[in-house]
């Protein structure tokens, strides 16, 4: 198609306000026709509306159009929906350009309506000049491996296992503690109900490790991740427990008869002890036993062997190595949920150094019925029963010395354990709070009954906790310090108990894992999704999808329900038999690639392989996924990304610097 043949039609959108607010929006389409090759250019209230993409549609056949604009808000909102539209007119649908005029022009300058309407019209510019330089891609046809990969044991993974299972297809999931379950396994009860979790999670449990469509890999580690949506190759150590499970029935002689006892700082937050042969709590799935040999006599000094002397059918392997499997799958979901915040990184709390003072998780292990204590609310001396108790909300959460963002759970479970002291002791319970938030069905009724119950609100930032030193009132007590906002004064309240209701942090190997699965992290350090409103489950890799507090701060319903979107997008996947993949990939030119391997190591989707038959690099169009990283990184300049060529870039900023003061359009019936 020449130059001259070339047809561009313009929409620039009011979003409401959103653009309008601040743009002269009718002008910047009316300024439009200075542009070249614009046929027609039209303003309208909501582009994205099914009028907008209507109105595309009858202009690509009404006035011939080759090439569309869309001047509206973010593409990460609707470019794809701007391609539909203009492929269902019969277009290709990258022969499209979205200029972002919300986020880059009204929203940025929302007090200078005439830089914002020049802003806009040169990012108009841009486009109309780079949208010439398109060319017809055709998106590459995969199909899809039905088996797929879940990636933590916790709530948000057994749900998505389950769901896909029950769908018919095969699921691995992969576990590093000995048992699925996760946090949720810990706990006492679940708000704003009050059921037992056990009672919740372990038939989920037991039904995740004896259905016959998952496999389950605990004790086990994700190592590396190679291929593309529908064709993952991932390999997976598993580290090995010492115990052969196939032999092995669970029966308990093994840690019944191990001589070495350890403080549990996993499942018991340090406040039990296990076996250096153990399992991890009574439902553990699955039921066998591991042997820790960082504890273990027998790995330390040769002597002891005591389980395996007892085991009744020599499942115990004192020699057994780590096991490397190679799994195959199409898809694959993150839900490798989150850690608890550090109190003693708060030093004034005294967390460590006052020794009644503990964590939340610490608390519900005292008052699981299956805990250390069989329920009951001590002292770390193990009989005292408190006679008043200080509850501390926020501890590293909404404080931008430690966590900006709020842990959406604290404020709930901090009522819970307010509920549960009033239970089962007849101590004073004070909540120290920053605000209350109840959010979702249940809760403001559960904070009424609290009250109710008698606990007492303290509205204000704990400054310190500290041992008594003066008032007689105080004495053998520790002294929580804060400010009450409500009454405008500072309080000092002497309690047996402290408990910090610390904040949920991502993991301390996010990082590394996003890495791993070529996803990312926000600025909280949680897995980023591809839209938090309308995507909220997918990455911008193709078929990784994150489940749970992974994601973020959430509470169990939450974490289910998305367990269940991730698995619902993986099944819709599936469902396609192929997908179709996005043809924005780099392309190296093999003819005058000098072998240089720069483009091999800067790849961060390892999608460039050196060929040594021909010295060149290779790009493998599966994996890549178009970043440009190769094409900036080649000196040689022989690698090209599609849709992002030299011509449609250096247009685009050629039109970006025209002159947008050239205020004489003209009128569309001269245009067609």
């Amino acid at each position: 198609m020449s130059e001259n043949e070339k047809r561009v039609g313009v929409y620039v959108c009011h979003c409401g306000h959103n653009i309008a607010g601040t743009v002269d929006v009718e002008h910047v389409a009316e300024w439009a026709y200075n542009l070249p090759n614009v046929i027609i250019s039209r303003d309208n209230k909501f582009m994205c509306a099914s009028t907008g993409q209507e109105q595309i549609e009858e202009d690509v056949k009404e006035f011939n159009l080759t090439h569309v604009v869309v001047a509206s808000c973010s593409p990460h909102m609707h470019e794809k929906t701007f391609r539909n539209a203009v492929e269902r007119s019969g277009l290709n649908p990258y022969l499209f350009e979205m200029a972002n005029i919300r986020e880059h022009a009204s929203w940025v300058h929302p007090d200078d309506q005439d830089g914002a309407t020049s802003k806009a019209k040169a990012l108009v510019s841009a486009a109309v000049h780079r949208v010439l330089h398109h060319e017809e891609l055709t998106p590459m046809q995969v199909e899809i491996r039905p088996e797929v990969l879940i990636v933590g044991g916790g709530v948000a993974g057994i749900q998505a296992a389950l769901e896909v299972a029950e769908a018919g297809h095969h699921v691995y999931l992969v576990e590093r503690e000995p048992s699925i379950g996760g946090h949720m396994a810990q706990l006492d009860k679940t708000f704003p109900t009050l059921d037992c979790s056990a009672c919740i999670l372990t038939p989920k449990m037991f039904d995740a490790g004896s259905h016959p469509n998952i496999t389950l890999l605990t004790y086990a580690e994700v190592e590396q991740v190679d291929g593309y949506v529908g064709n993952f190759t991932v390999r997976v150590r598993k580290k090995a427990k010492m115990v052969h499970e196939d032999l092995c029935t669970g029966c308990g002689t093994c840690w019944e008869k191990c001589p070495k006892k350890v403080i549990d700082t996993v499942f018991e937050s340090g406040l039990g002890y296990r076996k250096a042969i153990y399992r991890p709590f009574p439902q553990a799935v699955p039921k066998y036993p591991v042997i820790d040999v960082e504890t273990c006599i027998y790995y330390d000094t040769g002597k002891c062997r005591a389980c395996e002397k007892f085991c009744p059918t020599d499942a115990i392997d004192f020699e057994m190595q780590d096991e490397i499997v190679n799994l195959e799958v199409g898809n694959i979901i993150v839900a490798t949920g989150y850690d608890l915040f550090d109190p003693r990184r708060i030093p004034q709390y005294g967390y460590g150094r006052h020794e009644n003072v503990f964590t939340s998780m610490e608390f519900e292990r005292l008052v699981n019925a299956a805990g250390p204590s069989d329920g009951r609310v001590v002292l770390r001396d193990g009989e005292t029963t408190p006679q008043s108790v200080a509850i501390i909300h926020c501890v590293g959460s909404r404080d931008k010395n430690y966590n900006g963002h709020c842990s959406a759970i604290c404020c709930m479970y901090s009522l819970k354990f307010a509920h549960l002291v009033k239970e089962r002791t007849e101590a004073e319970v004070y909540n120290f709070y920053i605000d209350m938030r109840t959010i979702a069905k249940g809760y403001e009724e559960f904070y009424d009954r609290v009250l109710e119950e008698g606990a007492h609100f303290i509205r204000g930032k704990v400054s310190e906790i500290t041992d008594a030193t003066h008032a007689s009132e105080e004495e053998g007590k520790l002294v929580v310090v804060a400010e009450d906002t409500l009454i405008g004064k500072q309080r000092r309240v002497p309690v047996d108990m402290v408990i910090l209701a610390v904040a949920m942090e991502p993991r301390a190997d996010a990082e590394e894992v996003a890495h791993r699965f070529g996803i990312g992290c926000g600025d909280t350090g949680f897995f980023t999704e591809r839209h938090p409103k309308l995507d909220p489950v997918a990455t911008v890799t193709e078929g990784v999808y994150i489940a749970g507090a992974c994601q973020g701060p959430k509470d169990i319903p939450d974490a289910v329900a998305q367990g269940s979107a991730a698995a619902a997008r993986v099944l819709s996947v599936i469902s396609q038999r192929e997908v179709a993949l996005e043809p924005v990939r780099a392309t190296i030119d093999e003819e005058h690639c000098s072998g240089c391997r720069i483009c091999n190591t800067m790849c961060p989707y390892h999608a460039i392989d050196f060929i040594e038959a021909d010295s060149v690099s290779r790009v493998n169009p599966a994996l890549c996924k178009g970043c440009g990283t190769c094409v900036a990184a080649c000196p040689s300049q022989v690698i090209s990304g599609a849709h992002f060529t030299f011509d449609q870039l250096i247009a685009e900023i050629d039109g970006i610097m025209v002159d947008v003061n050239i205020d004489e359009p003209l009128v569309a019936a001269e245009m067609v």
